[in-house]
């Protein structure tokens, strides 16, 4: 097997595996999203604000779609990861065929699922007669093209537990090259509107996809992926799934809370809905460093306590949260006093403008607390500790921020609605703070290793 992409953090500079680490994830999200970016911006310039309001309307229901995938997968990294700092290479076969049985036995009856389920998801997010066409057109085109984004992120999640962040990002190169080429002609050139804009989103990536496979099984070959094969081992599987399956759970449950915060924001008007595509993506752009630094953090902590290495590991969190904080403070020192002039980028209208506005200054004044708290749970995550994570989430993110959005918005008024996100990662920043002082976090990992030997 070609080992040169993959990276061994248990031994060496700490800072310097999390930040070469987290580098190339870094350049793939940014490239993921620019051309998410180029969506809106095509749609926003050259079909219209409610075009813009419909995908920005679906953008909670097509996360909650691959959400469950994407804690599956990550349960897999952890698996993975840990496998491979112990050196039991056999284990990390038998893990991705497992997590690849996992995945394909589940994703097309999900998909079915949420095809019959669209009329009454578009229902539930008050979705306005101006763009409900549009909005349930594309919807049907992302969910019945969800494998493609989930298989590329299954595809992600094992390299990146092997160390292999570089990979990824020429996956997601193809598919942003692809996507917004494609945007631009179904849109500029054959006049498709949105279903332009969801197809060449669900084509490019598809595409990656399979590329993706076919490049893993041409460099490291002992490692093939074997779709079709449906080979699987039940004990590898539960692992999966102990991890995964909790992380899957949270960002579904977190996605579902987020169609209700939406139906909310859609209540004020089309011009609140835009804004939120809008400002959603800005804020998601500004998050991508400290995203980055949490999966790095991910597969650093796996490594480290597969080979019972607890000082780097405590090393490597502490390390991550100063680098992410460092992040926190220089885009807040950029997009909070520009906040209205990057908004005015995708959309003229001025009550659009003012209402990205209102909900970039309340987000970016809360992600100091959001950045802890996110690394902290990736971090107990590459422990083996999956449980806690999930519990501090959906507590801060769903049993707080939901009442509190719909309570602020009706006696405060909308233009403080947001709010309540400060509030919620507040109470989860805590939370999340002194369950890692506590330590019980590390009893996974320590029972694990000595199962191992470790």
């Amino acid at each position: 097997m070609n080992n040169s992409g993959l990276r061994n953090m248990t031994e060496g500079s700490v800072s310097r595996h999390l930040i070469l680490f987290a580098l190339p994830l870094f350049a793939g999200s940014v490239l993921q999203q620019l051309y998410n970016m180029v969506d809106s911006w095509v749609v926003g310039n050259y079909v219209g604000d409610g075009a813009l309001a419909a995908v920005g309307a679906c953008y909670p229901v097509s996360f909650l779609i691959i959400a469950l995938f994407m804690g599956i997968s990550t349960g897999g990294t952890v698996i993975i990861s840990q496998n491979f700092g112990a050196e039991k290479m056999q284990e990390v076969r038998d893990t991705i065929d497992s997590l690849y049985t996992a995945i394909l036995c589940t994703a097309v009856p999900v998909t079915v699922l949420f095809l019959l389920l669209a009329d009454s998801i578009l229902a539930l997010l008050h979705i306005k007669a101006s763009y409900y066409a549009e909005a349930r057109i594309y919807l049907l085109i992302v969910s019945a093209g969800m494998i493609g984004t989930v298989g590329y992120n299954t595809n992600a999640g094992i390299l990146q537990g092997l160390g292999d962040s570089k990979t990824p990002l020429l996956f997601l190169s193809i598919a942003a090259v692809l996507n917004t080429i494609l945007d631009l002609i179904s849109v500029l050139v054959l006049n498709m509107g949105v279903i332009g804009v969801a197809l060449s989103t669900v084509i490019a990536q598809l595409i990656s996809w399979l590329f993706g496979i076919f490049y893993i099984n041409r460099k490291y070959g002992d490692l093939a992926i074997r779709p079709l094969r449906f080979r699987c081992k039940k004990r590898l599987l539960f692992d999966v799934l102990r991890i995964g399956l909790p992380a899957g759970l949270q960002q579904a449950t977190v996605a579902f809370g987020m169609i209700f915060c939406v139906a909310k924001i859609n209540s004020f008007g089309e011009a609140y809905t835009a804004s939120y595509n809008v400002g959603n993506k800005i804020d998601n752009f500004a998050w991508l460093a400290i995203q980055s630094l949490s999966i790095a953090v991910t597969s650093f902590v796996g490594q480290n306590v597969g080979a019972g290495k607890y000082d780097r590991v405590k090393k490597g969190i502490r390390t991550v949260i100063t680098l992410v904080l460092i992040c926190c403070a220089f885009f807040m020192a950029i997009i909070i006093p520009l906040r209205h002039e990057i908004v005015g980028f995708f959309s003229k209208n001025p009550n659009t403008i003012a209402a990205g506005g209102e909900y970039l200054w309340y987000v970016m004044w809360g992600y100091p607390m959001l950045a802890v708290l996110f690394c902290l749970n990736s971090a107990m995550r590459g422990a083996g500790e999956s449980f806690f994570p999930m519990v501090c989430t959906v507590f801060s993110m769903i049993v707080t921020r939901l009442p509190l959005i719909y309570y602020i918005a009706d006696h405060y008024g909308p233009h403080k609605m947001y709010l309540s996100y400060d509030i919620g990662w507040a109470f989860g920043f805590v939370a999340v703070l002194l369950y890692y002082f506590s330590g019980r976090w590390k009893r996974h990992g320590s029972s694990r290793s000595a199962a191992s030997g470790g």
